[in-house]
């Protein structure tokens, strides 16, 4: 295998791993934290609002815009590790 097709497969490799636990992070904040904990964590108020309910109506939106940020600077750090950036 060439240098460039091994250098490829670490990139994608790398890649995918970054995309994996960042959809664990948010299938556990917007499932978990909305439906399977919400009980435990309606015991929590934030505004004036329980905190399974708020996570389930907007803390799982607010977590996969960070995790949108994240994966961007994520990408970019690979990008320049493997020669890929502009």
């Amino acid at each position: 295998m060439s240098d460039k097709q091994s250098k490829s497969k670490a990139y994608w490799k790398e890649n995918l791993r970054y995309l994996l636990i960042l959809l664990v992070v948010w299938f556990v904040v917007s499932y978990g934290a909305g439906i399977l904990f919400k009980t435990p964590l309606d015991k929590i108020q934030i505004g004036g609002f329980k905190l399974g309910f708020w996570f389930a109506q907007q803390g799982s939106i607010y977590v996969f815009v960070v995790l949108i940020f994240i994966y961007v600077g994520l990408m970019n750090k690979l990008d320049k590790k493997y020669g890929y950036d502009e």
